[in-house]
């Protein structure tokens, strides 16, 4: 009886204390821009190097697909994990204004389709130490390919947007590839 009493005092206190914590925000946070917000509308243009083959790589495979199980899609299953430069030009020696980080995966059976999950951390020019979240589907052999922007960080806050990527030259021995890319984004 006495632990039943426990139980449910302390069950009480709990919910007392999320309600009452649940309550107890502050609507005037100064971190959180409130006043005037103006919506701003970016374009950005530069070259994805994904190097998988030699010494300096850029992406890794980490798993592999599986092995004896047919598809229409050879890399069904395979995750790459990549940190690829991001340039102004198509030439890996242009400016670099970024990176690529994160990973795609193989998704798709029947045909060559990605998902990729990866961040654009540019690291020069106006966006400097600012990131876009790209969140979507890849077909790589597709000629134009549209991603969504799906977040962000330091001045592409509340971003949202699409990112179009067109393969400008494709190594189709060893897989490595530059990629045009056209994000557009809208941000505060």
């Amino acid at each position: 009886m006495a632990s039943r009493f426990l139980f449910l005092s302390s069950l009480l206190l709990l919910l007392f204390s999320i309600t009452t914590a649940s309550f107890s925000f502050s609507t005037t946070n100064p971190s959180f821009p409130t006043k005037n917000l103006k919506e701003k509308h970016s374009h950005l243009h530069f070259f994805f190097h994904d190097i998988i083959s030699g010494h300096n790589a850029t992406a890794v495979p980490v798993i592999k697909p599986a092995e004896g199980v047919h598809f229409r899609s050879a890399f069904f299953g395979a995750v790459v994990i990549m940190d690829d430069p991001l340039t102004e030009g198509p030439d890996m020696n242009s400016q670099i204004v970024g990176r690529a980080q994160g990973m795609y995966a193989a998704t798709a059976q029947d045909e060559v389709g990605l998902l990729m999950a990866m961040n654009l951390a540019f690291t020069a020019g106006k966006f400097n130490g600012s990131v876009l979240s790209v969140l979507g589907r890849n077909q790589p052999l597709h000629p134009v390919r549209e991603m969504p922007i799906v977040g962000g960080s330091g001045l592409f806050r509340f971003a949202r947007g699409y990112a179009l990527a067109r393969t400008h030259w494709l190594n189709v021995t060893n897989g490595d590839a530059i990629v045009e890319y056209d994000v557009f984004v809208m941000h505060y």
